[in-house]
């Protein structure tokens, strides 16, 4: 009975342990945004700062890798609106969405997919308009948790957003399990096989 009653705290433990986690932020540069109603895509978006990586601290470049994604199709509103300012313009689906960040080994930022995801419900795009003429766009989606990206979208003079932005930077903030809480998550389901098992053989 005593086993029983250990093998449930551990197994409760197990969960909070693996949600601890730890914040890594990602921040892009440049890029391509395209969009129409099937939904919005960034391509060839510089990742130029990762904090938080692996214990490596703050690290900045003009290279780092790369920034990724594309949303669903669109569920409400319009790419055109013209007469709104600070308001949600355009909301788009999540589903079939993808978001990835990728290292390419400069700086110590290893060389590989430092994230693959997608969004997890709507994401939205706003606009607001500045004194000098310029139309800056904000997109807004959540990556799952308390993990978020915000992308910044700045069309100079009087234009709007037709279709093919540049992207002038964006923020991803992810958290992620800490490796300590991997590896009690490890040792943890060692220890319960080793329990079951013992138990399947009295």
């Amino acid at each position: 009975m005593k086993k029983l009653l250990l093998l449930a705290a551990l197994a409760l433990a197990l969960p909070t342990a693996v949600f601890a986690g730890n914040h890594v932020d990602y921040t892009n540069s440049g890029g391509s945004l395209v969009g129409s109603n099937s939904g919005l895509m960034l391509s060839g978006s510089a990742l130029v700062v990762v904090n938080g990586l692996n214990g490596l601290g703050l690290v900045t470049g003009t290279d780092l890798g790369s920034v990724s994604f594309a949303t669903g199709a669109l569920l409400s509103g319009s790419l055109t609106t013209t007469s709104c300012s600070g308001c949600v313009i355009a909301t788009f689906s999540s589903t079939g969405s993808w978001f990835k960040v990728t290292g390419n080994g400069t700086s110590g930022i290893p060389n590989a997919t430092l994230f693959n995801g997608s969004f997890q419900g709507p994401v939205q795009l706003i606009l607001s308009g500045g004194a000098d003429g310029t139309h800056t766009y904000i997109l807004a989606g959540n990556l799952g948790g308390a993990s978020t990206t915000s992308q910044l979208i700045l069309n100079t003079g009087k234009g709007y957003f037709d279709g093919d932005a540049t992207v002038t930077s964006g923020d991803t903030a992810l958290v992620v399990p800490e490796p300590a809480s991997l590896g009690l998550l490890g040792t943890g389901l060692i220890g319960l096989a080793g329990i079951v098992r013992r138990k399947l053989k009295t």
